[in-house]
């Protein structure tokens, strides 16, 4: 009797799986691997904005003139003020010469980011535009913590090679996991050189 019902319990929940993964799979999800990390997302199947990505042309400053909505409402509960939310969007945007470069500690690797740049932006068009925000960034404490420093150490002249050393120096021994994140070209500077004055 015990044996039988096991044996229904088991098949139960197997079909509840089974019916889960197809669900997701037809509506465009990945599965996303259990982890024992404090935030949990799903990856999608939609192209991230990883350097790989965008090997067909340089990565360099990118202004843009209309940038898509937040992917948040200045109600929603952040970890970090609204304006710092929006200020680390707007950064990653514009300079995915520098957050492209810079790994993520959160275990948003498993998300199948490959840098900081990943956490707040999901997808850019062909002349670099933001098309598509990813909401993981907004939700992330240590994404945004990252990107804040980046941004600080960018406006303050460091270059990329300095910055990432800074954020790997301050949170490589705190956390267990960062991004498969490529190192910085040689020659990349944080801020174009003015022309010397006559």
């Amino acid at each position: 009797m015990r044996n039988k019902r096991s044996v229904s319990i088991a098949a139960a929940l197997l079909a509840v799986v089974g019916a889960a993964v197809w669900s997701v799979r037809a509506s465009g999800e990945a599965v996303a691997p259990v982890t024992t990390h404090q935030h949990q997302a799903p990856a999608r199947l939609a192209q991230s904005s990883s350097v790989a990505a965008q090997t067909a042309k340089p990565l360099g400053p990118h202004k843009q003139a209309n940038l898509p909505p937040l992917p948040f409402d200045r109600r929603d509960p952040l970890p970090r003020p609204p304006q710092v939310v929006a200020q680390v969007f707007q950064f990653a945007a514009e300079h995915p010469e520098v957050l492209s470069y810079v790994p993520c500690f959160c275990g948003c690797d498993h998300m199948g980011h490959k840098g900081n740049d990943d956490c707040f932006v999901k997808q850019r068009a062909a002349n670099g535009d933001v098309v598509a925000w990813e909401p993981h960034g907004s939700e992330c404490q240590v994404c945004i913590d990252v990107a804040q420093q980046s941004m600080q150490m960018y406006s303050s002249g460091a270059s990329v090679a300095q910055i990432r050393a800074a954020v790997e120096k301050k949170y490589a021994g705190q956390y267990q996991f960062h991004t498969p994140t490529p190192q910085p070209p040689a020659k990349v500077a944080a801020k174009p050189t003015p022309a010397p004055k006559k």
